[in-house]
């Protein structure tokens, strides 16, 4: 489920991945619903691929917002309104473990602002089943034949 939404360097919020086209995806945000083209030369990253530092192993960033949206009872997180020591305190409640140094505050905003922004959109499942994977794969793989 996460693997469709991307983060694109330069440009704000979150896009749902719409179409692949030759040398570039078809985008859609997530807050306006207005779809646009993005470029190889665009730095994409999919949600589904990226982890959050911890003293032992990264965490999937899937995992991490599954932990936000419990502890914030399914609800919007009000960050814009925190202050830093309030921010990684509310992080240290989600993800106890989280590595310290290599893990900023800005870091810790930008994941809960794309928080708010899926739960705007009607997320509340952020991990996938296995089945779901699966699903998922197959399709994947019959998008590229």
């Amino acid at each position: 489920m996460l693997r469709r939404i991307l983060a694109i360097s330069g440009k704000p919020g979150l896009y749902k991945l719409i179409s692949q086209g030759r040398g570039m995806l078809i985008v859609e945000n997530l807050a306006t619903h207005k779809r646009m083209p993005a470029y190889s030369h665009d730095r994409v990253s999919s949600l589904g691929d990226i982890a959050i530092y911890t003293v032992n192993e990264d965490v999937p960033l899937a995992d991490v917002l599954d932990s936000v949206y419990k502890n914030a009872e399914g609800k919007e997180v009000e960050v814009k309104k925190m202050e830093d020591a309030q921010v990684r305190e509310f992080f240290k409640t989600v993800l106890p473990e989280f590595d310290d140094e290599r893990v900023y505050t800005s870091d810790i905003r930008k994941l809960l602002s794309w928080y708010n922004l899926l739960i705007a959109d009607g997320f509340t499942k952020f991990t996938e089943d296995k089945e779901e994977q699966d699903k998922e794969s197959q399709e994947t793989k019959s998008e590229k034949e």
